[in-house]
């Protein structure tokens, strides 16, 4: 019936609509207050199982034993369901948000808002929090929006609790911990928990790889050859960024990027410098019960180039890097994105990591990704980098399984934007060759900015089988059908007929040979010793370090979606995109200049690496409009922007939030002072009405305004990262704003200047094969050094990581004196399976350092073997598509085999082979390190090198 009438009759019959749910309160913006929800004690002696809750890798024959009872594991999260009617009310919210023709369009809750109409009620929060604690389990938090508790506690209490057993796990050369059976909940409990999280160890995998062995191309040296990478403004050119004529560099705008590794801040700088941009550091937001801030292999990486493309695409933006720290069992990246929603961290979240829908289990954040669409956050995720077989190269699961067809999470979920990946064309040797209409020459020196215009596009697919010189493997973007999501109404006319949620949405340049992306990292797993020293060079002003995956895709995209969002005037975010993406698309200009996209048509994500890796080369091919490879396209951003609807749902004027603290590494227990500050973007206005602050994640704690600003005073009883959120509410002409976050750093060590000594008495422990062995390790205040001391162990040999362990504790040093620690190291994998925690110590595996697993979690899944440095530089150089490159390769391949050579003679530490088949270390002397951290402060660290031998 509605399309009988006249447009203007149908637009005032859907706004009486959205009128008449509102006046039933439907979808009103005042709080609710939620119904209680548990009716009866929670008692342990009614059970009833958690569906879900057994992770599909937990599988019996990979079982390594017990994890010792008394383990401690921190930061375990209870998540909580919505009822029926609340996630109804939630549905309807979410669609009139999105409606332009709503009253309630694009006008977002806060965390606090949404805490009081879809989180639990205070009493059953009440009732939980004491029924954990009558487990012996501490609370550490409960969440801002009140749908998720964190505690602590030992394995052996999770084990009671929840009636299970906590395993390891051990799977191509891996070793995880989890639950060997599904979780039980009291009776009374169960109907209202969603999820138990943080009991076990496996993490999303990052969406980057370093290269494909089987791609010919010369080693790069622009000034030298041909070769052709993208730098920052490479992309502004090809992509018709609008800032070069008209100043959109998103500013006002903020971009929260999700990591589970510390970074190095002077990474970050060296890129900005080498890409002759102005230096701008991003804000770091540790998540809270994680663990102390530490630098992660491999995940390193990840960090820096999410951080270092998002700023680049857009320079005006504040960049918040929301990261996990050391805790064995946190999340990781997945829980760092449930705490950047929770706290509001940014309208614009990035998530460069994922895992494939049937390795997940019951495992969803669904419930966050609602919050997030409520409260105005737009979710962008790499959709992958393993084709169609997206759980290609996950350890743990069975050659079929990894072979399935299957799609990533969160790309997957229809409130999260998927971006998948193309490469440049190599139809014409043009695209990828200086001096034609495409590249800019380089005669002498390198051409930061070289691209001359936009270069043809296909799906990327860099897939390779094995070969004489290369283990082959797959790099390619993934896409297909979810076989968890139905079909949203966004994608109902564009897609396929498939009932499913298809992916991607969109797709960019990733692959990392055609032409791959620089970026610069400390990352050891990638051999480079100086990362962009020289510009964008090593510290021999030779290699670069280049990568692909969509991993690039991802935060290049969050950086347009910024600059869109500050042309069109949106300050507060525009929540889940999709449906105005989807809509240009079919707006009547679908895939021609003036809709923003490019069609990619050519191209596919089928396996070709062989039998290998997949059985057949069942995979989705690119085609004129949507297709399950590339999504709606690549974007010319300057036309998408302009096509993009502008803001008009407010005549507020928009305000900017900022937090200060007079210290930002105070003492324990000294006064520290939070300064907010809340400005109006026309400078001519002084906005009033109050601000909300919370503290480590805490309840919220509302004050009013003064002169624009007010100063919130506190102190700090425990060592470690503090933060401290502030968001303005706004008033009667002033719009709200958010996501202002000041970290400090609390320990008596606040100057920086002090630091420590270590000592070994003796240095050198010998044990015989299978036992164990001790030395006392003195710990030496110098400069007045007060501050809490962890310990790592490091060794090169792959023996001693694979079949040893050791025990080390933090241990406390007063200023001007010394303290002692019993470092234990065993020689038995049986021993170290079975070991129970020593003085409140788990025993820990060493770390594998001056070797490189080739078979990284960056998407490059061929890989396998573990090799000493010097010959995976044999291996890595042979690849020639990888991150190290250089013109005159073959001057210097002899060098290279000479290290391999050198190095598998002598890259084990000199031990025998026996032993290893027993579980035992091989006998032999090996060389080990003993990396002392202050647990506060990362950057006061020394290191003693002892020797283990083993007879």
């Amino acid at each position: 019936m509605m399309t009988m009438l006249a447009p203007s009759v149908q637009r005032r019959l859907r706004i009486c609509g959205w009128i008449a749910i509102c006046a039933l309160a439907v979808t009103a913006l005042g709080a609710q207050t939620p119904a209680v929800r548990i009716r009866s004690e929670i008692s342990s002696s009614e059970l009833t199982p958690l569906k879900g809750s057994l992770h599909p890798r937990a599988q019996a024959q990979f079982d390594a034993g017990r994890v010792p009872a008394d383990t401690r594991l921190n930061g375990i999260s209870i998540v909580f369901s919505r009822s029926t009617a609340q996630q109804a009310d939630l549905n309807a919210l979410i669609a009139a948000q999105q409606d332009p023709a709503s009253p309630l369009f694009h006008k977002w809750l806060n965390p606090d808002q949404f805490a009081a109409r879809f989180g639990m009620a205070r009493e059953d929060l009440d009732k939980v929090q004491s029924w954990l604690e009558q487990q012996g389990f501490s609370i550490d938090s409960v969440a801002r929006s009140k749908n998720l508790i964190r505690f602590s506690g030992t394995v052996g209490q999770v084990e009671q609790a929840f009636q299970t057993q906590m395993h390891y796990y051990k799977s191509d050369g891996e070793k995880n911990f989890a639950p060997s059976t599904e979780l039980s909940l009291p009776a009374a409990l169960a109907p209202v928990v969603e999820a138990v999280r943080n009991l076990n160890d496996f993490r999303p995998k990052a969406m980057h790889i370093t290269g494909n062995a089987a791609r010919t191309r010369p080693a790069f040296s622009s000034s030298q050859s041909s070769s052709v990478f993208f730098a920052p403004q490479d992309i502004w050119v090809v992509y018709d960024f609008p800032k070069p004529v008209s100043g959109y560099i998103g500013t006002g705008q903020k971009i929260a990027i999700m990591g589970q590794s510390a970074i190095l801040a002077s990474d970050i700088t060296n890129f900005q410098n080498a890409a002759e941009l102005t230096p701008k550091a991003p804000t770091l937001v540790l998540v809270p019960s994680t663990g102390t801030s530490t630098v992660v292999t491999n995940d390193e990486s990840e960090s820096d180039l999410d951080l270092e493309w998002s700023s680049a695409m857009a320079p005006g933006a504040d960049i918040y890097f929301v990261y996990t720290g050391n805790s064995t069992n946190n999340g990781g990246a997945f829980d760092s994105v449930t705490y950047a929603v929770d706290q509001d961290t940014a309208p614009i979240v990035s998530l460069s990591y994922g895992a494939c829908e049937p390795d997940l289990g019951g495992f969803s954040l669904e419930s966050t990704f609602q919050q997030a669409a409520a409260q105005g956050q737009t979710i962008i995720n790499a959709s992958g980098d393993s084709g169609s077989t997206a759980c290609s190269g996950t350890t743990g699961l069975s050659a079929a399984q990894q072979e399935v067809i299957a799609v990533s999470y969160p790309a997957s979920s229809p409130y999260v934007t998927g971006v998948g990946g193309t490469e440049v064309s190599q139809a014409d040797p043009a695209y990828l060759t200086q001096g034609t209409t495409y590249w800019t020459s380089a005669s002498g020196s390198d051409v930061i900015t070289s691209a001359l215009q936009y270069i043809p596009e296909v799906a990327w697919n860099d897939d390779a089988p094995p070969s004489a010189t290369s283990n082959g493997g797959l790099g390619s973007s993934s896409g297909g059908a979810s076989a968890l999501f139905g079909k949203p109404s966004y994608q109902a006319t564009l897609t396929p007929t498939d009932g499913a949620r298809d992916v991607p949405d969109i797709a960019l340049y990733s692959s990392p040979s055609y032409p791959g992306y620089l970026y610069c990292s400390s990352d050891t797993s990638l051999g480079i010793s100086g990362s962009c020293s020289h510009g964008f060079r090593d510290s021999n002003n030779q290699y670069l370090t280049v990568a692909g995956g969509t991993s690039f895709a991802a935060p290049i995209f969050a950086g347009m979606l910024a600059i869109i969002n500050q042309k069109a005037g949106y300050t507060t975010g525009q929540g889940l995109i999709n449906p105005t993406l989807y809509g240009l698309a079919t707006s009547g200009t679908a895939y021609t200049a003036a809709a923003g996209f490019h069609d990619i048509t050519s191209g596919n994500n089928d396996c070709t690496a062989g039998s290998t890796f997949c059985s057949s080369t069942q995979g989705f091919s690119a085609g004129p409009g949507y297709d399950q490879v590339t999504g709606l396209g690549s974007v010319d951003l300057n036309l998408l922007a302009t096509a993009w609807p502008a803001n008009g749902s407010s005549a507020l004027i928009d305000t900017s939030t900022l937090i200060s603290a007079s210290s930002t590494a105070p003492a324990v227990n000294a006064s520290v002072n939070f300064t907010v500050t809340v400005t109006s973007d026309t400078g001519s206005t002084i906005p009033t009405g109050t601000v909300k602050l919370t503290v480590d994640g805490g309840a919220s704690i509302t004050e009013n305004l003064t002169a624009g600003s007010y100063t919130y005073t506190t102190s700090f009883s425990t060592v470690g990262t503090h933060l401290v959120a502030a968001s303005y509410s706004g008033d009667a002409t002033h719009a709200a704003s958010g996501g202002a976050v000041a970290s400090v750093a609390v320990g008596s060590s606040s100057s920086g200047a002090g630091t420590f000594t270590l000592s070994a008495s003796p240095s050198t422990v010998t044990v015989s094969q299978g036992n164990s062995g001790t030395s006392t390790i003195t710990i030496t205040s110098v400069n007045s050094y007060a501050g809490t001391v962890g310990f790592t162990l490091s060794t090169s040999n792959t023996s001693l990581q694979t079949y040893g362990c050791y025990t080390a504790t933090n241990t406390p040093v007063v200023a001007a004196s010394t303290a002692t620690m019993v470092l234990t190291l065993y020689t038995s994998q049986t021993a170290c399976n079975a070991l129970p925690a020593v003085r409140n110590r788990a025993p820990h595996a060493f770390i594998l350092s001056g070797a490189r697993r080739i078979a990284s979690s960056h998407g490059n899944q061929a890989f396998r073997t573990v090799l000493p440095v010097s010959a995976a530089a044999l291996v890595g150089f042979l690849m020639l598509g990888i991150s190290r490159r250089r013109a005159k390769w073959l001057n210097t391949l002899g060098c290279f085999i000479l290290l391999g050579v050198v190095g598998l003679a002598v890259g084990c530490g000199g031990g025998s082979s026996s032993g290893s088949d027993s579980g035992d270390v091989a006998t032999g002397t090996y060389s080990v390190t003993l990396v002392g951290t202050d647990t506060a402060f990362t950057n006061i660290t020394t290191s003693l090198p002892m020797t283990l031998t083993v007879n």
